[in-house]
This record gives structure tokens, sequence and C-alpha cells, in this order.
């Protein structure tokens, strides 16, 4: 199925096909690898946080910044 298939049923049966993904991956077994710059990203941000240098802010304030 192509976007454009997908784009012509309706958004509840689209809703019913993403849950049902969902369903099925849960089931499934197999590990999925995160890629290496992940682990990167998270040593650096811990460095940060261990250097005293990380600068944490309020959820509402990333909240507001989203809506803009």
């Amino acid at each position: 199925m192509n976007t454009s298939e997908i784009i012509r049923i309706s958004q509840f049966e689209r809703l019913q096909t993403i849950e049902a993904i969902w369903d099925s991956l849960i089931h499934d077994n197999s590990e999925i690898e995160s890629p290496e710059w992940h682990q990167d990203m998270l040593a650096a941000r811990k460095r940060k946080i261990d250097e005293s240098a990380a600068e944490f802010r309020p959820i509402a304030e990333l909240k507001s910044r989203q809506s803009r």
C-alpha cells in the first residue's frame, strides 16, 4: 500500500491500521539496535550533567516553545 492509497481510506480506518501495526510490534520479540549516534548523544548529555553544564528547563516552557 502506498501513500496515495492510504490517503483514500477514512481517518478511522487509518487509525485502526496504526493500532494494528503497533499491536503487531508489541508481540514481535526481535530487538532493534539503536544507532551508534544515540549512544554518543546519551554519553554527551551525561557528561554535561556530570560537569554541571547541563541546562534544565521546566516542561511548561518546552511545551510553550512547541506551540510557536
